[in-house]
């Protein structure tokens, strides 16, 4: 039998680290969620599911992917599309799509969809990428965006947009382009303030500015998080210990402020350990992309990496007060099935495209 039928593309690195990261995930959300073990059993039922996934998905060659880019991004959009038309309403939103008892976030997808996609039609281009390749690949970024903005989610919109401008950035972008573009961003910022964001974004972005401003209602959030933080010190209080958090203080304990749950209960040295585990991971991702076998992969590798280093970053940012409350879960810790398993089929497309080499002819 062929020797490269017999092979299991695998790459142990990340295997358990991602399983060590899952499993300080399972254990700070126990904490987090007030002991509830109905929430911490449907995130392990997520978790195998997802390592299951990412196996499965590692073992698919990069061609596959390369072929089927475009497909996979309409794919995508109609998703979309369908929770415009059938998806519930909850909370002021539209982002879900229902099937039996389960729910799934459809923009979630793009992730994957829209850093393949633009790796698929810039991977051959001549260096430095040209005009209209530039055009062409910020029209389906902002496509994307603005499909996933209404919903609205600015934070997973936003994760959108960067993971398509790491694959722009990486394929030969000039700083001259890159200056002028953030020269723009700011001569625009009256309009996107004033038509683009929604009101209760404005005044989230106002608060990051002011925080003292209303410290009982639009500050209230930020304000807990960081005294559950601050007051961790170096060891923590202990694991469930943390009277922020189980004291109703600090909000969204499960989501969005779970490193604060984090820093309160187990202090510097557990957030420490943590932040090593990521870094970790993101270096074998760069160790992966440099020894990849082609400029496609290298491509998905480095933006799906990045695009989990600013869902990381922004995590951590927005819970200290250095960016406004966007809404975004900290990878691998955070409730919530939909980010959990997009997360394992970003890494299976990375452990594949980093696995799979050129058989050279004997």
């Amino acid at each position: 039998m062929n020797k490269s039928l017999q092979k299991i593309y695998f790459d142990p690195y990340l295997f358990f680290s991602l399983f060590l990261l899952s499993t300080l995930g399972l254990f700070f959300l126990f904490s987090a969620s007030n002991m509830d073990t109905s929430i911490v059993l449907k995130q392990f039922v997520y978790i195998v599911a997802g390592f299951i996934l990412m196996i499965t998905i590692s073992q698919l060659d990069p061609d596959i992917f390369r072929r089927n880019a475009v497909l996979f991004l309409i794919f995508s959009f109609l998703l979309l599309g369908i929770t415009y038309l059938f998806g519930p309403e909850i909370n002021g939103a539209q982002r879900w799509i229902r099937v039996g008892p389960f729910s799934f976030q459809s923009s979630e997808f793009l992730k994957l969809a829209v850093p393949i996609f633009l790796a698929n039609f810039l991977f051959d281009k001549k260096l430095p990428i040209q005009k209209k390749e530039i055009g062409i690949s910020l029209l389906v970024i902002v496509c994307c965006f603005l499909f996933v903005f209404r919903q609205p989610d600015l934070g997973t919109a936003l994760i959108i947009a960067f993971s398509g401008l790491f694959v722009l950035f990486l394929s030969g972008l000039s700083w001259t382009f890159i200056g002028g573009s953030f020269v723009l961003l700011v001569v625009s910022s009256p309009f996107i303030w004033n038509i683009i964001l929604q009101p209760f974004q404005r005044q989230r972005i106002a608060t990051f500015f002011n925080p003292e401003s209303d410290p009982f209602g639009a500050s209230w959030n930020i304000i807990q998080s960081k005294v559950a933080i601050g007051s961790g010190g170096l060891l923590g209080k202990g694991f469930g210990e943390g009277s922020q958090t189980h004291l109703n203080f600090l909000p969204e304990t499960e989501t969005d402020f779970i490193f604060s749950v984090i820093g309160e209960e187990f202090g510097f040295l557990g957030v420490l350990l943590l932040l090593s585990i990521y870094l970790f991971i993101l270096l074998r991702c760069l160790y992966l992309a440099l020894s990849a076998r082609d400029r496609f992969c290298r491509l998905v590798i480095g933006g799906l990496s990045l695009t989990f280093a600013a869902n990381l970053i922004i995590n951590l940012c927005m819970v200290v007060g250095l960016l406004p409350v966007v809404g975004m879960p900290l990878p691998f810790i955070s409730k919530g099935g939909s980010s959990l398993i997009s997360l394992f089929l970003a890494f299976g497309i990375i452990v594949s495209m980093g696995t799979h080499k050129k058989f050279l002819p004997q």
